[in-house]
């Protein structure tokens, strides 16, 4: 992906275990990220899926529950392992193909074409460099036939360039034990160009008096959903969409009929 790869695939492998925590129901965001794509691919005549950043599964698991054939795609080998344990647990790993990949060699390990391809969880934002945003929006440009449909989930940092947040709260869940999970993040801020910030997650666990703390770090680009708009038209995307998904903005795009 760039440079910083194996720094963020060793972050993401650091926290997969934890991150279902990330969320106040797991299952039920599953559930709600497989209704929220279907709902996007509605008469787009979408039944091949390449999900680019699949994570733990989030949207892969519940779009092949859905009926949709996914190919998902990962360079960190915790979450496409948390990935494979979650669709054996729902009864759709046969549905799957799983590939260890980052976006910038997809084209050396998945055969197009797609009718959808999917970017959630803030993935893109990792590429540090402009010349990796825009290979990455072209890869996923030319892996899709024509009249296919692209999906962007990020978090859009332009409000924060202003204010350059450093706290941000995160989940608090209690186990029937009485344990408790933490999450909040301590974020840097370095000027550019281009302007990159660190997250600084800190996990804290345990109950009564008795809490141990674990932080790991991982490096963004933060981007704004207008600066990637721009990108993916000069890539040859059009009829861009951007719409509010809880903490992230979703971009959907179509790659023209012809041309």
């Amino acid at each position: 992906m760039h440079t910083d790869n194996s720094h963020t695939n060793d972050f993401y492998d650091a926290i997969v275990e934890y991150y279902p925590m990330f969320y106040r129901d797991w299952d039920v965001q599953l559930e709600r990220e497989g209704l929220g794509l279907r709902s996007i691919f509605r008469n787009k005549g979408v039944i091949r899926v390449l999900d680019a950043a699949c994570g733990p599964g989030t949207q892969a698991v519940p779009l092949a529950q859905l009926g949709f054939e996914v190919v998902a795609a990962d360079p960190s080998t915790g979450m496409i392992r948390k990935a494979r344990e979650t669709a054996e647990q729902l009864g759709v790993s046969d549905k799957i193909e799983f590939v260890g990949v980052d976006f910038l060699r997809l084209h050396e390990t998945v055969t197009g074409p797609f009718d959808a391809v999917v970017c959630k969880g803030n993935a893109l934002p990792h590429l540090l460099l402009d010349e990796d945003i825009e290979a990455a929006l072209l890869t996923f440009y030319e892996l899709l036939r024509p009249g296919g449909t692209l999906v962007i989930g990020m978090r859009d940092f332009g409000p924060f360039m202003e204010s350059r947040p450093r706290f941000l709260p995160g989940f608090a869940h209690e186990n029937d034990d009485g344990e408790e999970f933490i999450t909040f993040d301590i974020w840097e801020w370095e000027e550019g160009p281009p302007v990159i910030a660190t997250q600084n997650l800190y996990i804290v666990r345990g109950k009564e008096n008795q809490y141990d703390t674990m932080k790991q770090q991982v490096i963004f680009r933060p981007l704004s959903t207008d600066e990637v708009k721009v990108v993916l038209l000069e890539v040859g995307f059009e009829d861009i969409a951007d719409q509010p998904d809880r903490w992230e903005r979703v971009l959907v795009a179509r790659k023209p009929l012809s041309g």
